[in-house]
């Protein structure tokens, strides 16, 4: 038993397994509460504590999939190509978008982190929450905050876009996809991206194209951050 639990394909077999149940409840309910990959978490999770599974075992083989984010980020690019003129027609929009984006992500962490009291250290940790995690864990990291809480955070954004993407798209009246790709792109990185491509190519298309530019001027941004009080 202990040489299976220390294998990696002990925790590349659950987070697949608990994945694909996820998303099986998902469809079978059709409740936005019901995300697959929120239940594939809550699903890892309540194993673990019951069966007292060390996370580092666990981590031998989910890290492996960690390992395959980055280079899925990238296959965005093929929705791209395929939405280029769009994107070459809306360029100059797309750009104030994801910049008012970027520059709202930053101001609203450094806002509520003074408002609710949080030292500096949890504020650098939680400012780069709205880009990919590859992104966000390295301008953590390198500004003294803690990369742990910094990974939950962009799950947990990533997550709660990909959930409420839909109805604030209706809610908002937002009738251009090229608008609610650009902001769900924004907030709510490759997470969101994934309902935005549910919602239309060009959402996904214009989303994708936000993740990056969102990384990009994020990583600007974050040349202030040891200047913010």
């Amino acid at each position: 038993m202990n040489e299976l639990l220390t294998s990696p394909f002990f925790g590349l077999m659950l987070t697949t397994a608990a994945y694909a149940a996820g998303v099986k409840i998902q469809k079978k309910t059709g409740l936005v509460v019901c995300n697959g990959l929120v239940l594939a978490a809550l699903m890892i999770i309540a194993l673990l504590l019951a069966f007292r599974i060390p996370y580092e075992s666990y981590n031998a083989g989910g890290s492996l999939i960690n390992l395959m984010l980055s280079p899925a980020t990238v296959c965005f690019a093929v929705t791209i190509y395929r939405r280029l003129e769009v994107l070459k027609k809306n360029l100059l929009p797309v750009l104030a978008g994801c910049a008012a984006g970027a520059v709202a992500s930053v101001a609203s962490v450094w806002a509520l982190s003074h408002l609710f009291g949080l030292n500096r250290t949890l504020m650098m940790s939680l400012l780069p929450k709205s880009v990919t995690t590859p992104i966000a864990t390295a301008l953590a990291q390198e500004n003294g905050g803690i990369i742990a809480i910094t990974a939950v955070s962009v799950i947990f954004t990533g997550i709660l876009g990909n959930l409420s993407a839909p109805l604030l798209v209706r809610l908002l009246r937002v009738k251009e996809p090229v608008e609610a790709g650009v902001g769900i792109g924004a907030c709510s990185h490759a997470i969101g991206t994934a309902k935005a491509m549910e919602l239309g190519a060009t959402e996904g298309a214009l989303s994708s194209v936000a993740i990056g530019l969102c990384g990009i001027l994020t990583t600007i941004l974050a040349l202030l951050f040891p200047l913010l009080p």
